[in-house]
């Protein structure tokens, strides 16, 4: 299959540091227990950089991260063309060592360093601001010390941030966060922007994956048929619009490189304030539902 002929934008961190707009995750969809390899997880990853992606987003608890590893080395890509992600799992003895787990980390990728490295919830730490304040200033020593060129977190919330932003030295780059049209978390994206800091989304397809038959199914298809991608892409676009970064994934070659049209193309301002106001119709988290109330839109 052809390399589709573009390239991917990126999004400018906080620190300076470049984030390519759209990553390939290594996430749930090939979450495993600890054990053999997965093989097609391997190939998948390989077949993505191959289509174009180099923001490869890996974390610790789904236990890929020597699948992410395989997958570079085998690509042949030169470490440095590629942007390398992988997250703290916060709910394991990891959060009590986070230099240790970040070592873990690059041993088991066989890598010197990562791009980027994601407290990969804040929900450890029970409500106590100075236990993710104590987390962070960690984060920021491995910053420091060059193991990790940027640093951020995951699913945080405004209290969340606001109890880091206290006593940082470095802020978070960035925030990645369950993001779509049926759950926009009120001003979270109004927030980030007022303190600088960026956002990445991911699920960014859900309405359509997870959430068919909801109110926007209807007006995604019509502008799929506009634009001649398919109300997944729409869904993506929706998010690069604004500014947030996409995290995706696919086991099939056609479907990572159709994605990538997403850089073809624009959608007006009014599609999507459009697409914002028909999701607010609408309630439906795929993520943290034994964290979340039914009816929580936080």
């Amino acid at each position: 299959m052809a390399k589709l002929d573009l390239s991917v934008p990126d999004l400018t961190l906080p620190d300076g540091n470049k984030i390519p707009m759209i990553g390939f995750g290594l996430g749930t969809a090939w979450f495993k227990k600890p054990g053999a390899k997965d093989e097609a997880c391997i190939q998948a990853t390989q077949t993505a950089i191959k289509v174009g992606y180099t923001h490869l987003d890996g974390a610790e608890i789904y236990n890929t991260e020597e699948e992410l590893g395989d997958a570079i080395r085998a690509s042949k890509v030169p470490r440095e063309k590629l942007f390398v992600t992988t997250k703290l799992n916060d709910s394991s003895d990891s959060i009590n060592d986070i230099p240790g787990a970040l070592d873990r980390s690059l041993k088991k990728m066989g890598l010197d360093y990562v791009d980027l490295y994601l407290i990969h919830s804040p929900f450890f730490a029970k409500g106590d601001k100075q236990r993710l304040q104590a987390a962070w200033a960690e984060m920021e020593q491995l910053a420091a010390a060059g193991k990790a060129k940027s640093i951020g977190v995951s699913n945080f919330l405004k209290e969340h941030l606001d109890a880091i932003l206290e006593t940082c030295k470095v802020r978070p780059a960035i925030n990645q966060i369950e993001l779509h049209p049926y759950l926009q978390h009120g001003d979270l994206l109004a927030y980030h922007r007022s303190k600088d800091i960026k956002v990445s989304a991911y699920g960014p397809q859900t309405p359509v994956i997870r959430a068919k038959g909801g109110p926007l199914d209807g007006y995604l298809d019509s502008l799929a048929k506009k634009y001649a991608v398919n109300p997944g892409e729409i869904l993506l676009r929706w998010c690069l619009d604004q500014n947030v970064a996409v995290i995706t994934t696919s086991s099939k070659e056609q479907r990572m490189s159709d994605m990538l049209r997403v850089f073809t193309f624009s959608l007006t301002p009014k599609e999507v304030e459009e697409i914002s106001d028909i999701g607010k119709q609408h309630h439906f988290r795929a993520f943290w539902n034994h964290i979340f109330d039914a009816n929580d839109k936080s």
